[in-house]
């Protein structure tokens, strides 16, 4: 039941989404970019250990938000600096994802 609900409103988020014109500007791409690798490496990393039976709420809840912050905080270095240290977190988190990636891929083959 739980399942079917998060389906539904999931469906109709990305369809809302895809509806409504959302333009930003230019300057805020690497921020955003950043911001959503950062979620994805959390979100991938809550997963892993949900599967792994050591998730703990407030550990996931922490590490979301340190990781946007400490990703934009990096890209607003850098930019400051003239330096592309976004560059930095975006290989860290690309890495990091894909890590998690084959880690939940390899526990569910050896579940089922």
């Amino acid at each position: 039941m739980w399942l079917l609900l998060v389906v539904i409103c999931l469906a109709l988020g990305v369809y809302l989404g895809l509806q409504m014109p959302v333009v930003l500007p230019f300057i805020y791409a690497k921020y955003m970019s950043i911001a959503i690798l950062a979620a994805l490496d959390s979100v991938f990393g809550g997963l892993r250990a949900y599967m792994e039976n050591v998730y703990d709420n407030l550990v996931f809840v922490s590490g979301f938000f340190v990781n946007i912050l400490l990703a934009a905080g990096l890209a607003y270095l850098g930019d400051r600096l003239s330096v592309e240290l976004y560059l930095a977190a975006v290989v860290a988190f690309g890495v990091r994802i894909f890590q998690n990636l084959a880690i939940l891929r390899r526990y569910l083959l050896r579940k089922w």
